[in-house]
């Protein structure tokens, strides 16, 4: 395009207003004609406010027929939107009701002057051919590889095994990609993940054959990781939930780690899961996709009873000869009442030849209290909050309001005794102490969790679920305290979430380690015959009976009551099941809206149009999630 066709630049504008989601155009002055560039950032005169935007486009002329404002200046001519972004960007918005300017702050890391001035480097060498051994386990595993080798695009979900390294199959199946000619976005839950995942890719495809993404990154790294993107100097990236939207050029595979895990849920809005995002691209890209984790999401199971994903598993009997074998309690004994260490645990622990893992369900010391002799919940005499005891010789603190209660007293009966129903890892730590003073104790979870621990001493470690360390060799017995606990909290997604959570702890154990399950021997036998993949398929039967995701659709809708109330009574598409308002917390409520899965789109649409018309009016906004991974 000719310097003369150069006159009208297309420019998302960063404003989160819904009514105003859409391109502006503004007429490029020739004092910049060089520097505006598609997928380049500027500033524009908008609503009486400079702000920033992205050029979308230059065109040779607009639709509009008024005179154009023009571009104030050039912030930038690094074209770091790239169309495929974009495109990603409008079609997210349309799936969750927001608005692409939500979606770009997500997945455009912010601008580090520095970090641009860095000249280009070569592109990457293509790195070498490490085989498929680690897929050797998995019927078909193998044939996954070898079809992305072949530029292919196979879809599977994967259960690991313990201690088969997912990152180094993951590496494998990356290698096979990038040496057909394509690249690959590759997502874990969290830092520490990423910190494992990225020292065996850097061993398995070289130390520049990819660049990791990070919220933890200083912003000048994480900006100049982001660049050598978008400039096609690497074809991988590994990273965290920001990661899924990297603009790898000519994807072939995305690949996401433990899709269950919550981080993968983006905090802010519009939302956005970090599967649905992958999942996304690969459609658009027509890419290859690995889900691939311990344990299954009811949405991972979806995609296979439909047919759109493969499944690639062990056989039976590696399963059971892998995982370590599971003993369940009830924590009595000779029909006594359940002991807050059973006598399995116990022996279990007494006879291990090396490290034991101990997941507890809830972090800190005494979190829950109650009167020693009627068992009344104890509270805070100020605002009626559940009390609790961050150690032994701390006072009595109020969950809600904070307020220390030195001299408690039950208002049923007097006492002045507390029991605790629910104890945290750090009152755990205590008492297996005192059961165990040959073995060194330690505790993760809360903000001090353990990456790694040795095994030397046989160490007895007291973790959280999700906090527990690796450790060298795997554990020698893995206990689960309290299942009861986790599956008693009121989630739509408990089982699921609580069996994610012990097959991750489980998957640390050793091969032939031991693992004592403290619960209900009924509900645990997926742990007792090593199957993830009958929970997610039970779980997947239980969503459909309630059309609950991913069977259905499902949009929460947040706000103060008399706006809730009012949008009760909106006449909703007959296709909308309106359930609600429900309180969320003191002036607040939220109306549950649910629809066929055909009808996601559509419901997404109408909420889309519901914020644009608040936001015209200048009426306050509401929180619109939808799919909501808790509600």
């Amino acid at each position: 395009m000719s310097e003369a066709q150069r006159r009208v630049a297309r420019i998302l504008v960063d404003t989160p207003l819904s009514h105003l989601d859409r391109p502006f155009d503004y007429a490029v002055p020739d004092e910049l004609a060089d520097g505006v560039v598609p997928g380049c950032r500027v500033k524009v005169r908008f609503a009486g406010r400079l702000v920033d935007g992205f050029v979308l486009e230059l065109a040779d002329g607009s639709e509009h027929e008024g005179k154009l404002a023009q571009v104030a200046k050039v912030v930038s001519s690094e074209p770091v939107l790239a169309p495929q972004t974009a495109h990603l960007a409008r079609t997210l918005a349309d799936r969750y009701a927001g608005t692409v300017a939500d979606v770009l702050r997500l997945a455009i890391p912010p601008r580090h002057a520095r970090a641009e001035a860095h000249p280009p480097s070569d592109p990457a060498p293509t790195p070498p051919d490490i085989g498929s051994a680690s897929w050797h386990a998995y019927l078909h595993g193998a044939t996954f590889v070898e079809a992305l080798a072949k530029g292919e695009s196979p879809r599977a979900v994967l259960n690991v095994l313990p201690r088969h390294e997912p990152e180094r199959a993951v590496a494998e199946a990356v290698s096979a990609v990038v040496r057909s000619g394509r690249g690959a976005v590759v997502c874990v839950p969290d830092v520490r993940d990423a910190t494992r995942w990225h020292e065996v890719f850097a061993e398995a495809l070289g130390p520049d054959a990819h660049v990791v993404l990070t919220a933890a990154d200083k912003p000048a790294a994480r900006y100049r990781s982001f660049l050598r993107v978008t400039r096609g100097e690497v074809r991988v990236v590994l990273g965290t939930r920001g990661a899924a939207y990297a603009p790898v050029k000519d994807l072939g595979l995305v690949v996401i780690w433990d899709d269950g895990d919550d981080l993968h849920a983006e905090p802010r809005a519009p939302y956005p899961h970090t599967r649905e995002v992958l999942l996304t691209r690969a459609i658009e890209a027509g890419a290859g996709v690995l889900i691939a984790g311990h344990a299954r999401t009811a949405e991972a199971q979806s995609l296979v009873q439909q047919g759109w994903c493969a499944e690639i598993v062990a056989d039976q009997s590696s399963r059971r000869r892998e995982w370590p074998l599971v003993e369940v309690t009830d924590g009595t004994e000779h029909g006594a009442a359940a002991a807050r260490l059973p006598a399995a645990v116990f022996q279990a622990v007494r006879n291990a030849e090396g490290p034991v893992l101990v997941q507890v369900p809830r972090r800190g010391y005494r979190t829950s209290l109650a009167c020693q002799d009627c068992r009344t919940p104890a509270t805070c005499p100020q605002c009626h909050g559940p009390l609790l005891q961050h150690r032994a010789d701390a006072p009595l603190v109020c969950r809600w309001c904070a307020t220390e209660v030195p001299a408690w007293r039950c208002g049923e009966c007097g006492g002045t005794r507390l029991r605790a129903p629910v104890v945290g890892q750090l009152r755990t730590a205590e008492e297996f102490g005192a059961a165990f003073p040959d073995r060194t104790v330690l505790t993760s979870g809360g903000s001090a969790v353990l990456d790694h621990v040795e095994g030397d001493g046989s160490p007895l470690v007291l973790a959280t679920p999700g906090a527990e360390p690796t450790v060298s060799g795997g554990y020698a017995v893995v206990v689960l305290l309290d299942t009861w606990l986790m599956l008693g909290r009121d989630d739509v997604r408990v089982v699921e979430e609580s069996h994610r959570r012990w097959f991750n702890a489980l998957a640390l154990a050793a091969f032939g380690a031991r693992a004592v399950a403290v619960g209900d021997s009924t509900v645990l036998q997926a742990l007792v015959r090593a199957d993830p993949v009958t929970v997610a398929a039970r779980e997947l039967t239980d969503r459909a009976e309630t059309h609950l995701p991913p069977v259905g659709r499902l949009a929460t809708v947040d706000g103060p009551e008399d706006v809730i109330g009012v949008l009760a009574k909106r006449d909703w598409p007959a296709f909308v099941d309106v359930l609600g308002p429900v309180p969320v917390e003191p002036g607040r409520e939220r109306l549950i809206l649910r629809v066929p899965r055909r009808e996601g789109l559509a419901l997404a649409t109408v909420l889309k149009q519901l914020a644009a018309e608040r936001s015209a009016a200048k009426e306050p906004p509401v929180r619109i999630q939808i799919d909501p991974v808790a509600f």
